[in-house]
């Protein structure tokens, strides 16, 4: 059913929350794993047309998903990385497609009102516009 499976990462708590859920459905139809963090900071959204150097965040993500990758490894899972640069749900979409994704694993937070109105979240923008199906698991907020 599942073969390769795109999970998004924030760096965050919620992270753990995604991973304990698709980890077992990988497990269980012996899918791949595709962890994806989509860094929207200004550098990220503006690095190629301005040509700038990666940002200190860029840098970080990056090692977090190695380190959140190779724990999965640790585990027997197949697992790629890649970090995107620019609108979450655009890249999301991009990825998942270009990958040839069976499952986009989110987590989700709930509303937060305002934001959720004026730009809509990602999760609703990426349902919206994907015929590949999607798991939201409620995610733990920040502390």
């Amino acid at each position: 059913m599942y073969k390769k499976i795109l999970i998004t990462l924030e760096n965050g708590p919620a992270d753990e929350t995604i991973l304990l859920h698709v980890t077992e459905l990988a497990r269980r139809f012996s899918a791949s794993l595709l962890l994806l963090h989509v860094a929207d900071g200004w550098v990220a959204r503006n690095f190629h047309t301005l040509e700038l150097a990666e940002s200190e965040e860029m840098k970080d993500d990056r090692v977090y998903l190695e380190k959140v990758a190779d724990r999965l490894r640790d585990q027997k899972f197949p697992v790629e990385t890649m970090l995107a640069l620019g609108n979450p749900p655009t890249e999301i979409l991009k990825v998942a497609e270009s990958a040839h994704c069976d499952l986009i694993a989110m987590a989700g937070h709930g509303h937060r009102l305002l934001g959720d109105i004026l730009y809509g979240s990602t999760i609703t923008q990426v349902r919206h516009k994907t015929s590949i199906p999607i798991l939201v698991v409620r995610g733990r907020k920040k502390e």
